[in-house]
């Protein structure tokens, strides 16, 4: 019998290591150790809309709905819900058993205070918050929304991907006001944080919580379905350099990197013990965002010199390189292949480009030599890359550049500023955005023109708000599309952004996990 004498033979062996190997073989087993695409420097869901922010919040806090794979929304903390009176009443019940990381039942009072709370920071939850007459627990399982006009995407909203999440959290901690950091991190997911062990530059650590209670039946996708956690420990473990983050992979020191250096690629898939995956549906846009605070991009005729100079295929050539299909360019507003993708202003994109116009236009426009700061992440590749492009073109274009190279952790604090440069501030930043957050008006922060409720850099521009209200209302995807075009064409004369093509990032794991799902990073269903 070869099964048993292998077997056998297996057990003899550990039974002749000593006790705390075993115990250190059994932990490390249940432990999964992740290098995330950035450090972990903010830890509240609301301050920000960094992607390693909203990885966290995944982690952590549980939502009313979630995510399945073809993006519809499907219940997740939520048991069932109610619509009456033509749309504008809705009833959520609550799944029995729903518990805080602190012990404490979740309320429906507690749901409501996350949504009033998210809803002053997201963009779809703005247009929610626009609506709503009334919300409010009508016992400890039950809350309702009344509406003054019908929110159509109101499940979609509540079980939205794109950064930021409405993640669950106290009622004590979600009155926190949404522009300061909860005090606590309370959540309501799979996984608690350790705040103990967590170090800011270095690692955090999350813990499997005994006392979740996953969603039963149907299967895991993305965010919805149940979310069973096999792994006791998960942590993250910041590496800023691609290099020394592939080695430690190779080398079954890491188990996942999340955004292996397009560089590394060829090597990392040399190895048998490796898994290299590209998720389409994830594919990132790269944007540099303008600042319309202060000069000299608050003035538009400059900003639009600027977008006429811009090729895309420059941009992406540096992000991603020869890579097969990894990088495309002429995009616009909404990404290719999205339901409201259009040609509509993309002269603007397509254009050629002529510096020496672009230079003159600028100085007609009133340009004086002000300083433009601008922020580039050195632990983000594709954003380096894309920044080094941006740039050699701001210098070019015979802008005052002060080329500012740190940690992203530094960008996202940095970006939050409203000063001047002279007093701290900035002039534009380059970073990437899943096209899923860029796929309609409603979860798209970067075209929206709400001013100081406006995304970092804080373009007002009241038509753009008045066509993303007319969004809503849109009877069919005919005219939900006649929007989207109007609102390009609108873009590119306002310039809240300017687009500098589409990648699709990779993710690197050991073949010894299993249940690694598509979409982004989630820890539930995975298995070593």
């Amino acid at each position: 019998m070869p099964g048993r004498r292998h077997l056998l033979t297996a057990i003899a062996a550990v039974a002749t290591l000593p006790a705390p190997a075993i115990r250190a073989q059994s932990v490390a087993a249940r432990t999964l150790r992740f290098v995330p695409q950035a450090d972990l420097s903010v830890l509240d869901p609301l301050v920000t809309t960094a992607y390693v922010v909203r990885n966290h919040a995944l982690m952590i806090y549980d939502t009313l709905y979630g995510l399945d794979a073809s993006l519809n929304p499907a219940p997740q903390m939520v048991e069932a819900h109610q619509v009456e009176n033509d749309g504008l009443h809705w009833t959520f019940r609550l799944r029995e058993g729903l518990r805080f990381h602190d012990g404490e039942p979740v309320r429906a009072r507690d749901c409501v205070a996350s949504i009033q709370r998210w809803s002053q920071k997201d963009p779809l939850g703005q247009l929610l918050a626009a609506r709503t007459d009334h919300m409010a627990a009508t016992d400890d399982r039950r809350f309702v929304i009344r509406l003054s006009r019908p929110f159509a995407p109101m499940l979609d909203a509540l079980g939205k991907l794109a950064s930021p999440i409405c993640a669950i959290m106290p009622e004590r901690l979600a009155r926190t006001e949404p522009s300061r950091m909860v005090a606590e991190v309370i959540g309501s997911g799979p996984f608690q944080f350790r705040a103990d062990q967590w170090v800011a530059g270095s690692r955090a650590v999350y813990e499997r919580f005994g006392g979740y209670r996953p969603r039963e039946g149907g299967a895991p996708e993305w965010t919805s379905g149940p979310k069973v956690a096999h792994l006791d420990r998960v942590e993250w473990h910041t590496i800023p350099d691609p290099s020394t983050a592939a080695a430690a992979l190779l080398r079954g020191e890491v188990d996942w990197v999340e955004r292996p250096d397009f560089d590394l690629l060829p090597v990392l898939r040399r190895s048998r013990d490796l898994v290299i995956e590209a998720t389409p549906e994830l594919g990132s846009v790269s944007i540099c965002r303008l600042n319309h605070l202060h000069p000299p991009f608050d003035n538009p005729a400059i900003r639009r010199a600027v977008l006429s100079t811009v090729n895309q295929a420059d941009f992406m050539n540096a992000v991603a390189g020869t890579e097969s299909g990894a990088w495309q360019d002429g995009v616009g507003i909404w990404p290719p292949g999205a339901p409201l993708a259009t040609d509509a202003g993309m002269e603007a994109i397509h254009a050629p480009r002529d510096i020496a116009r672009a230079r003159e236009a600028i100085r007609e426009a009133g340009y004086r030599g002000e300083r433009v700061v601008s922020l580039v992440s050195t632990d983000f590749p594709a954003g380096k890359a894309a920044g080094e492009v941006g740039a050699a073109l701001f210098r070019r274009l015979g802008l005052n550049l002060d080329h500012v190279a740190t940690d992203w952790a530094t960008v996202v604090q940095r970006r939050a500023s409203r000063e001047p440069v002279e007093r701290g501030g900035w002039s534009c930043f380059y970073s990437g955005f899943a096209a899923l957050d860029l796929l309609n008006p409603g979860v798209h922060q970067l075209v929206r023109g709400g001013g100081a409720r406006a995304w970092f850099g804080w373009p007002s521009i009241p038509r753009m708000e008045a066509l993303a209200s007319a969004w809503l209302d849109a009877p069919d995807l005919s005219a939900q599309r006649a929007i989207a075009a109007e609102m390009q064409r609108l873009a590119f004369v306002e310039v809240p952004y300017i687009p500098l093509g589409q990648y699709v990032l990779p993710t690197a794991y050991r073949r010894s996990l299993t249940g690694v799902m598509r979409g982004p990073p989630v820890f539930w269903n995975v298995r070593r």
